[in-house]
Formats: structure tokens, sequence, C-alpha cells
């Protein structure tokens, strides 16, 4: 497997970088935070996105999509990380576009492809409930009602669900919380949803949902009832590379924010780059950042190579681990090679640190993913 882009791939990288530098980046990501933006995004730079067919990269042509390569769609994602842009991008052309390639019937791909490929549909997946995520331990129930589903309890954490137009959910439709069995997943339109928008720590927000006896048609169904995880659990591991892939993105610009400030920063009449231990520092964070980008590059092209889900698990949890180690030794260094400033609101180290904190969590921190690693390695 060559770890290198073609030059479409390339392309695509610089013109995402060269977009988001003019578009967005962490005054943006300030504003946002500031104005406490309802949707935590500004909607003209997702319309934007929609325009230059991100949106679309990973829907088949024959649907109204690009029909491209995940490690083109990678190459954006990373470019995200480095300018820490908010948008429905991950959620709902990525996570929701996999799930209905996965497990949607050829009507459901119809209806919801298309309007997912221009932007014009937003939608979130609603998988944990309480604080560590565990697909299996999921409560909320779904009972039958004649030709109607029945939906009660509580979704927390749910990227993008406070606004999502549509919410893929994860319901209980037999058996315990804690079975793998007896899982199904359902689409729901919000606006039938009791919705809050809960502030996280990365100054985005997560929508908190209440499923109160919600009815939905029957066919609103995802895949095969009581089956769920053969669905749920390849479109996570689709949505943790790109986690990845963003996670090097915010780990990069840290790492280059410092590297200029240890060029230009003087102290005892010369630049603190020239001390010892600052360069030991600096060289170890390289070099930990281009194994990290091998493994994203790798995970991104098992994922275009059609590799078993096997494979995919493995690289998506191995991924995950490195990723979220090396984003924390970033963001950690970044903040104490930048000084006391480094620990203020006026360098952005802090935002990237934050964002870094919430990536490493979504679906699995790195603890899950060795423990996940080492099952699915036979250990």
């Amino acid at each position: 497997m060559a770890l290198i882009l073609n030059e479409e791939e390339s392309m695509l990288r610089e013109s995402a970088a060269a977009f988001l530098d003019e578009h967005a980046g962490p005054d943006l990501m300030r504003q946002l935070r500031d104005q406490e933006d309802e949707l935590g995004y500004r909607p003209q730079l997702w319309q934007a996105m929609a325009e230059l067919g991100w949106t679309g990269v990973l829907v088949p042509d024959d649907l109204g999509g690009l029909g491209f390569s995940h490690v083109g769609m990678g190459q954006i994602v990373e470019q995200i990380g480095r300018t820490l842009a908010a948008s429905p991008l991950v959620s709902s052309a990525i996570t929701a576009t996999v799930l209905v390639l996965g497990g949607g019937s050829k009507d459901q791909k119809a209806q919801l492809l298309p309007r997912l490929a221009a932007g014009e549909l937003t939608m979130a997946l609603a998988v944990d409930e309480g604080p560590r995520h565990d697909p299996r331990a999921t409560a909320l129930k779904a009972e039958q009602d004649g030709d109607q589903v029945v939906l009660s309890g509580t979704k927390r954490f749910v990227e993008d669900g406070h606004f999502a137009d549509q919410v893929i959910v994860l319901a209980r439709s037999s058996g315990e919380a804690g079975q793998s069995d007896g899982l199904s997943l359902y689409l729901v339109d919000g606006d039938v949803l009791q919705r809050t928008a809960v502030p996280a720590v990365d100054s985005r927000r997560w929508g908190e949902l209440q499923f109160d006896g919600v009815r939905i048609p029957g066919g609103q169904q995802l895949g095969q009832p009581g089956r769920a995880l053969e669905v749920l659990e390849p479109a996570l591991d689709v949505t943790r590379i790109y986690q990845c892939a963003e996670l090097l993105g915010l780990s990069r610009e840290c790492f280059d924010v410092t590297l200029r400030y240890l060029k230009e920063r003087q102290q005892f009449g010369v630049p603190i780059g020239s001390f010892q231990a600052l360069q030991h520092r600096a060289a170890i964070l390289w070099t930990e950042l281009e194994l990290a980008q091998s493994l994203v590059l790798s995970g991104l092209k098992s994922l275009d190579q059609g590799d078993s889900p096997e494979q995919v698990s493995r690289l998506a949890s191995a991924a995950k681990t490195k990723l979220s180690r090396v984003a924390q030794l970033a963001t950690n260094e970044a903040i104490q090679m930048h000084g006391g400033i480094g620990m203020t609101d006026v360098l952005d180290m802090g935002l990237y640190l934050k964002r870094a904190r919430v990536l490493e969590a979504q679906y699995g921190d790195q603890r899950y993913h060795a423990s996940r690693f080492a099952r699915l390695s036979g250990y």
C-alpha cells in the first residue's frame, strides 16, 4: 500500500486548505463561541462547502454525488481540523451518508442521498446515552404499535443533533441493555423531538434528545430489525478514521505554529529554538506526527480498497488510539513551549486543545480502542 496522494487528491487538499484559510479559522470559532451561536456554524460556510461538492464526495455519481475517494475526503477533513471549521460535514456527508449506503433500502437511498449530496439535508447519528461510548448499553425503547413504532428514552452527546433535519436513532427493539442483538436503527424527523443544545468544552453545541413516546411510521427503519450493529459498527469505524484525520490536522497546526514561535522568540539573545531541550521535544513530536499520518492514510486507503470489516476495524481502533495520544502531545507541547501566554485566550492553542479532547472521547477514547484493538487481534 503506497501511502501517498495521487494528483487529484493533492489538488483537493490544496484547494480545501486555500478555501478554509479564507473562510474559516480560529477567529471564526471565537465569534461563534462569544456570540453563543445557536447552530454553532455559519450556514453560508456550509452552503459554500456544498457548492464545492464536498457534501457529495462519498455519494455515488448516479445518486447525485461525486463518487470520489475516502482519501480525498480525508484531505478535506484534515484541513477542517487545521482550521477548526465547524459544519455538519462529518455528521451528514460522512456518518449519515455511509449509514444510508450501508443499510438503506433502494427507496431510502434514492430519497436521501441526492439531498445529502446537495447539502440540502442535514442528518445526525444518536447512539450514546451515558458518559462513555457503548452502543450495546442502549436502553431507549422501540415498541411496535400497529403500523407505527413508539420511541421512548434519551440520547446524549449527539453531534449536530440540536439542529439536524433528520436523526438516525439507535434503539432497542428487543432484549436488554448490554446485549448486541435486538438493536435497530430508525429515521426520525428532527422537528418531532424535544431537543436541547448542550455546550461542550470545545465551545460547540451537542444535542440532548428526548423521546417521550415519539411515534414514527414502521417504514422508517434503516437496515434489518434487531441487527443494527451490522450496519452501525462499519459506519462508526469510517467516522473514527475521519476523526483521526481531523485530529491529525489540528495536531499539525499546533506543531507548525509552535515551530514558528521557537524560531522567532528570543531569550538570552538567541531564538529559543536553538535550545537543545526544545529541539528534542520538537523532534519527538514531528516523528509522532509522521507515524500518525501513515496510520490515517492506511485507514483511508483501506476504505477505498474495500478491505474486510475486520481489517478496517483494527485500523480504525489503532488510528484512534494513536491519534488521541498524538493530539494530546501536540496540544500540550504547544501550550508549554509557548510559555505563560500559551495558557491564555490570546493564542489559539486552547481552542485546539479543547477540540482535541472532545474528538478523543467521541465514539470511544484511546482506552476503549486500545482494548478493542487487542480483542480484534486475538489477545
